[in-house]
């Protein structure tokens, strides 16, 4: 530590050896400094704040009916794009300043001038901004100021509407296409549903489901007819004991009466009746209306063929029997459902053969229809959505047109101003006189370590290597010491000057911008 401060007391004793090259050196350059200083061209600064109002009330009640940009980001975008060649050019146009320009290099210099010295800034709050702009002439720098912006506020508006006839219009153009797919693609499918008819399965089911499906019905309703049969088996036994019931059991009238054949026509009777009803609700292809109208007619030819015969017929005493009656009656409708049922059967085991046949052809027709469906519904699907976004999209335009989603409210509008804001002189001259003082120490320590001296014993046999034995102290004389404090006094008094020009500068540059 001991030795540091040696050091450096020797590097200020040799920097006081050139004390007087200091002085002059501070002087030159403070009065050089000082005279760029104040031959500056005054530069006047020009602002307008501007708030961005994007909380409407509109946004909520919208909400999912209409799209909703992030305005904010929108405005954010909008202003750190604003500055840009073309909206330069523009505010050249707009302030008048191209007037003045001679050449297009000159309109040139002034697009880089203006890029560089125009600013557009957050002011620290939500959605407001500065813009300023600094010019020799305080009336540009207004016109520059409202020039842009006008354009801020312009271009905010102008690209919202922009953006929203452009997404309409690409929406319109993709509607085009998609219902012109659409209906190719329906117009294959009814063309294949056309060619395959009878081929094609239901609806939602495909051939083996369908297969599965005819083979269980085939199944229950064999099922179906054993049972039918079964019981009309049974009615037949219960009539054939009935007929052979004893006398009592019968009315007291004797003798065979040959009627017009009651049987049959009680076995027609509820079976029309039956025929009718089906007809109410089935066309005449309906499996049981078929089986009916095949057993009436089988019942009329019976009929016929006893009565060419003249079969006899049941006696008056069973037709007067309420019992056997009801067994004919009950034995009718047996047979009509067993005949329905026998139809059921033949239905089904035509249609199970049917796709047992068509094993090859079924399934390569439902891929074919599968593919063309799915086609369909993502066509679909696909057109529907774009529909929907196009009435959003016609929402959004309207309501960006008529309501003010987006407002721009300024509230410092661009004044001229009164003084010019740069440069500040006050603070370029005390940073000129601190950088001289500074500069002029800094040249005579230069030439220190340019022109060496020793100050003692020790640093001499440092750096020649030699023992130093002795040293000869100056004897001054009285007039040489009044010599030297006349020169301390002279440096004194040239650096005092320094700093009184310095003041009287500064005195000055106040006093002339209060009269300002």
């Amino acid at each position: 530590m001991h030795e540091l401060a040696e050091q450096l007391l020797t590097y200020l004793r040799a920097t006081w050896r050139n004390r007087w090259y200091a002085i002059a050196f501070a002087w030159v350059a403070a009065v050089g400094g000082w005279i760029v200083v104040y031959k500056m061209p005054d530069r006047y600064e020009a602002s307008a704040r501007v708030y961005v109002d994007t909380q409407s009330i509109l946004r909520p009640m919208m909400a999912g009916l209409a799209v909703q940009p992030n305005i904010d980001q929108i405005v954010m975008m909008i202003s750190r794009t604003l500055i840009t060649r073309p909206n330069l050019d523009k505010v050249i146009r707009m302030a008048d300043m191209d007037i003045r320009l001679k050449s297009p290099e000159a309109r040139e210099q002034l697009i880089t001038s203006l890029s560089k010295t125009l600013t557009i800034s957050n002011a620290g709050r939500d959605n407001v901004y500065n813009i300023s702009y600094a010019a020799g002439n305080p009336q540009d720098a207004k016109r520059v100021v409202q020039s842009l912006l006008t354009l801020f506020v312009e271009g905010g508006l102008g690209d919202k509407r922009k953006d929203t006839d452009s997404a309409q219009r690409f929406i319109e153009e993709q509607l085009k296409v998609y219902s012109e797919r659409l209906v190719a693609a329906e117009s294959a499918v009814t063309e294949f549903k056309r060619e395959h008819v009878g081929i094609m399965g239901g609806e939602g089911r495909n051939y083996y489901q369908q297969l599965v499906a005819a083979k269980t019905g085939l199944s229950q309703a064999m099922l179906d007819l054993q049972e039918a049969e079964n019981a009309r088996d049974a009615i037949k036994k219960q009539i054939s004991g009935e007929s052979e019931a004893p006398p009592s059991l019968l009315d007291d009238q004797q003798g065979p009466v040959i009627a017009a054949n009651p049987e049959i026509d009680a076995r027609i009777k509820p079976l029309q009746e039956k025929l009718d009803n089906l007809r109410l609700n089935y066309t005449e292809q309906h499996p049981d209306i078929v089986a009916i109208t095949r057993t009436i007619a089988q019942l009329k030819e019976q009929k016929q063929r006893e009565a060419k015969l003249k079969k006899p017929g049941p006696t008056v005493t069973q037709t007067q029997n309420p019992i056997y009656l009801q067994l004919s009656v009950s034995l009718t409708e047996a047979e009509a459902n067993v005949a329905s049922m026998k139809a059921r059967v033949a239905e089904y085991n035509r249609r199970f053969n049917d796709l047992k046949a068509s094993v090859n052809s079924v399934p390569q027709v439902e891929a074919e229809f599968t593919q063309l469906t799915r086609d369909y519904e993502v066509l679909k699907r696909n057109y529907e959505s774009l529909l929907a976004r196009r009435e959003s999209a016609q929402i959004s335009g309207d309501m960006e047109s008529n309501a003010k989603v987006m407002e721009f409210r300024v509230i410092d509008p661009p004044q001229v101003p009164a003084t010019p804001s740069a440069p500040n002189r006050l603070v370029l001259m005390s940073m000129v006189l601190l950088a001289a003082v500074g500069g002029g120490v800094g040249f005579a320590f230069l030439l220190s370590q340019l022109r060496p001296t020793f100050h003692d014993e020790r640093r001499l046999q440092e750096v020649s290597g030699v023992p130093v034995f002795g040293s000869v102290v100056m004897a001054w004389t009285e007039s040489q010491r009044a010599k030297r404090k006349k020169g301390l006094m002279a440096f004194l008094l040239s650096f005092a000057s320094l700093l009184s020009a310095y003041a009287a500068i500064m005195a000055a540059l106040m006093l002339s911008a209060a009269r300002a």
